[in-house]
């Protein structure tokens, strides 16, 4: 919780500063970030390296605002009597300094460090959830981002009018905790993206997959790494399989990798093979792993699938909630994109860190907070605690906690009357005077 280690944090001599609350984020990784890229700051300077990796993370907390303004309110910057203003100049050479490498590394272990905490808890049959899906980002429109992003391409030959940042990411289903992602240039295949995130999904889990991503290379390739490594996924209409065993709603079937396939990766078989599950009332076909069937019931994953869909809503939350709907990012060079995209994945799971802790105390799922209660929370609570006398961060800290608790969204009440067309009301009769009669 953030109110367990404060103390210690504390004795770290940091100033008020949003680090303050870095239970979650210990200066002691952000530390390790700098000495592994080689980023640490050698001179005093007013912004060094360690508060620009803060004040990055708090430009995604405070998208609304201005850089100096976050600077101001958070006080990030360390003081100075004889020149307390910072330069916008000067905020962006100290970003360029810093470069996008240690939020890299930032991300990863923290990601790594937060999807295992808790892991037992949200354990769905012993198999921790994930999805992994695709997603994209506009960029501010400047050569540098559309020489090296790219943009879309339209039939008559149109271009977007702004550059885009194509991205696979896994994401933990119960708590929609980001555990890694992979981006880069719009016109790059999602496909190319998966398969390195394909090689580092953790072992004993489940990874469900929209349609777009069914491929021998990239299914196989989830099985045959690591332990215990199973996909979910629908099947195409036109998908041609052979039945081997098992009814005509679950199945084990065999289907034939194509040779295009097999000659961009000799390692892949002939044939593969998986279960198929056919969803109740509808033509909807799911391929499975997972052929214990005593132990994985048709109807469980069935279920399973559907939790799929609440993925979506966290790149809502990210780009729309706590990026505020913007048009693109704030920066202008590939460099500082990078930067930024790491720096909002490293806030939008300390958010969402936050609520799967104030959704233990409260006996509930992290799903069941609202997100956008949340955020505004720990938005209101980090400008009160930067100016807050030590002492009192703890108290405060708590009852932060015990608000988050409280942002439990209701659930929708069932539909009580049929869904039938209302019959729009009659306007009342008016007389308009013709032209022709003047």
């Amino acid at each position: 919780m953030l109110s367990e280690h404060v103390n210690a944090t504390l004795e770290m001599n940091q100033p008020a500063s949003f680090a303050r609350l870095g239970e979650h984020l210990p200066m002691a990784w952000v530390e390790q970030a700098l000495a592994a890229t080689g980023t640490a700051s050698v001179r005093r300077r007013r912004l060094p390296a360690e508060q620009v990796v803060w004040l990055v993370i708090a430009l995604a907390l405070y998208r609304h605002q201005s850089i100096p303004d976050v600077l101001e309110t958070l006080d990030l910057a360390l003081p100075n009597e004889a020149n307390s203003f910072v330069s916008k100049s000067g905020v962006a050479q100290a970003r360029d300094r810093l470069g996008d490498a240690p939020l890299l590394w930032l991300f990863k272990q923290s990601a790594r460090a937060w999807i295992t905490q808790d892991a037992a808890r949200y354990a769905w049959k012993g198999l921790s959830l994930y999805a992994m899906d695709g997603t994209t980002f506009r960029t501010a429109d400047s050569p540098e981002n559309r020489l090296h992003f790219g943009a879309q391409s339209y039939a008559g030959g149109k271009v977007a009018s702004y550059p885009q940042v194509r991205g696979v990411s896994l994401t933990a289903i119960p708590t929609h905790l980001v555990a890694d992602i992979a981006f880069g240039c719009y016109g790059q295949n999602e496909m190319l993206y998966a398969k390195p995130l394909i090689e580092r999904v953790p072992d004993h889990s489940l990874t469900i997959f929209d349609k777009g991503f069914l491929s021998a290379e990239i299914l196989w390739g989830l099985r045959m790494q690591g332990q215990e490594r199973h996909f979910l996924i629908p099947a195409k209409k036109n998908l041609q399989w052979e039945q081997l065993s098992g009814s005509e709603d679950d199945c084990i079937v065999r289907m034939k990798v194509s040779p295009q396939a097999r000659q961009k990766n000799p390692a892949l078989p002939e044939y593969w093979t998986a279960r198929a599950i056919r969803t109740n009332g509808t033509a909807r076909v799911l391929l499975t792993s997972l052929t214990d069937r005593r132990r994985f019931k048709a109807t469980d994953l069935i279920a399973c699938y559907q939790r799929r869909w609440e993925i979506e809503t966290s790149y809502r939350e990210l780009k729309q909630t706590m990026l505020g709907a913007e048009l693109t990012l704030r920066s202008r060079l590939p460099d500082g994109v990078h930067q930024e995209i790491w720096g909002a994945l490293i806030a939008y799971n300390l958010v969402r860190l936050e609520m799967a802790k104030a959704a233990l105390e409260a006996r509930v799922e992290p799903t069941d907070l609202s997100f956008v209660l949340a955020l505004r929370l720990i938005q209101g609570e980090l400008v009160w605690a930067a100016g807050m006398a030590p002492g009192k961060l703890p108290a405060h800290l708590q009852r932060m906690r015990a608000k988050l608790q409280l942002a439990i969204v209701q659930k929708r009440r069932g539909r009580n009357c049929p869904r039938v067309v209302k019959a729009l009301p009659k306007r009342y009769t008016v007389r308009y005077l013709r032209k022709d009669l003047n």
